[in-house]
């Protein structure tokens, strides 16, 4: 691990409040140090997961209505043209009309968001949401590891 590094951060009243707040949801109380470095470390997931070429898991939720046409076959058939890299589906139905339906992919950035995009865009969908994040620690941070007083480490990948 790498050694810590101290650096004062000015920032105003009520932004630091609303950092402390964050904390004390978070359960992190008393350590500004450790909030800060998971929402870098949030961060730079975030802005590796959206190299097209990054190694990504997404999670697409969405919401529609199996009556319509015939719209469950068509999302089955954009599933089953992406075998490699859709793991899993869950499906549940929320009332007589509407289903929600989780769809976990793993692949490079640019195709699962692809993917996404067709499921999403599909006539009859209501809403969702592709969430993505690395298969494995960021490259720009790797060697920021949490480590804990137990001796094992790990990166905060939210």
């Amino acid at each position: 691990m790498s050694e810590l590094v101290r650096f004062s951060v000015a920032m105003p009243q009520n932004l630091l409040d609303a950092l402390d707040a964050y904390a004390k949801r978070r359960g992190i109380i008393n350590n500004r140090s450790e909030v800060i470095r998971d929402l870098i470390r949030r961060d730079l997931v975030q802005e590796e997961s959206e190299d097209p070429d990054s190694l990504i898991f997404g999670t697409l939720t969405m919401v529609y209505n199996h009556h319509k046409n015939d719209l469950h076959d068509q999302l089955d058939h954009i599933q089953h043209a992406h075998l490699n890299e859709i793991v899993s589906t869950v499906h549940v139905h929320l009332n007589h009309e509407d289903c929600l339906e989780v769809v976990l992919m793993k692949g490079k950035s640019s195709e699962i968001r692809k993917i996404a995009d067709a499921l999403l865009g599909t006539k009859g969908v209501f809403n969702g949401q592709l969430v993505t994040t690395l298969v494995g620690r960021p490259e720009k941070e790797s060697s920021l590891l949490h480590k804990h007083e137990d001796g094992h480490s790990h990166t905060h990948e939210h």
